[in-house]
């Protein structure tokens, strides 16, 4: 290993370091370093396949420690336990390039301490926020939009759903455009805090789905009456739109899910939701046709009997 230089950091530590990505040693006392340093205790590291020499010095309150480059790091105020962060990069042209940010680049922390040489899990705040994120926009915009407007087109072809049928297709949207507007603005603020990172197609469909969801609650009080000229534009409006959201907040939950790379099973799941609501609106999608198709002959005949029907 060369030696870039002798460093002094008086932050709280985090030892964000890139390698090249080096793998592990079968244990990391059997490590060798150039120039015969030597160092008294290391760290198998979870993730990236790496490990953490140090020695620790309590007289001043430093550790020299080793990672494919060396350095002595000061722990502010003599603290042995830190947190710690590594990374694995690969090289392009001699230089360490941009590492991953999903899988074991967003695992890889824990809190060390520097005496003992324990270790244990960090939090990750950051990483919480972003799978919050995409909870809240997931069951939002992607479930319970879907499942309100379900309720709107296939509950109030029952005469005894009436008017109940509108209140939960209500309480549906208003819930799902909480949660969704809700996990829309932590999308903005992990925007806002990862400079020089957009996801711009992303950042793009939430925008827009947030627009038009805010179009659909403002509709709600400009609703005409059902014997007004203009309901039937509305009517339009109001089913164009939703749809849109439906399908937007769809394709966008799937490129959220490809930013975050989650466990597959959150993909799965996501996709099983998708399949089974889709099944369930074919189902009900012929049996309100049968009614429908049933009401109307019943009313022909009905208007037939009473000597209402034309004559042709």
């Amino acid at each position: 290993m060369a030696r870039p230089g002798h460093s002094t950091a008086w932050l709280p530590l985090l030892v964000l370091l890139f390698a090249a990505g080096a793998a592990a040693q079968s244990g990391c006392l059997s490590a060798t370093f150039t120039g015969g340093r030597t160092f008294l205790k290391c760290n198998q590291l979870p993730v990236l396949g790496a490990s953490l020499h140090w020695t620790y010095h309590a007289g001043n309150g430093t550790a020299d420690i080793a990672y494919t480059i060396y350095a002595t790091v000061a722990l502010p105020g003599n603290a042995t336990s830190h947190n710690t962060v590594w990374q694995a990069g690969p090289i392009s042209g001699g230089r360490v390039s941009q590492h991953s940010i999903s899988g074991p680049n967003v695992q890889s922390l824990q809190r060390l301490d520097f005496l003992s040489g324990t270790s244990t899990g960090a939090s990750n705040s950051r990483l919480h926020r972003r799978n919050l994120h995409g909870v809240l926009n997931g069951v939002g915009w992607g479930v319970l939009i879907p499942l309100g407007a379900m309720i709107a087109r296939y509950l109030r072809v029952f005469e005894a759903a009436d008017p109940a049928w509108f209140y939960l297709h209500i309480a549906c949207q208003i819930s799902g455009y909480a949660l969704g507007v809700a996990g829309w603005g932590l999308g903005l603020k992990l925007g806002s805090e990862s400079k020089g990172l957009t996801y711009t197609t992303h950042r793009s469909i939430g925008i827009a789905i947030f627009c038009l969801a805010t179009l659909q609650v403002f509709a709600l009080f400009l609703r005409p009456d059902k014997k007004n000229k203009y309901r039937v534009y509305w009517n339009a409006y109001h089913h164009s739109v939703g749809y849109s959201v439906i399908v937007l907040a769809a394709v966008n939950i799937f490129k959220g899910l490809n930013i975050l790379k989650p466990a597959t099973g959150w993909k799965t799941s996501y996709v099983v939701i998708l399949a089974t609501l889709a099944g369930v609106v074919l189902l009900l999608e012929a049996i309100t046709w049968a009614v429908v198709l049933r009401r109307r002959k019943r009313n022909r005949a009905h208007a037939g009997a009473n000597g209402t029907g034309v004559q042709l």
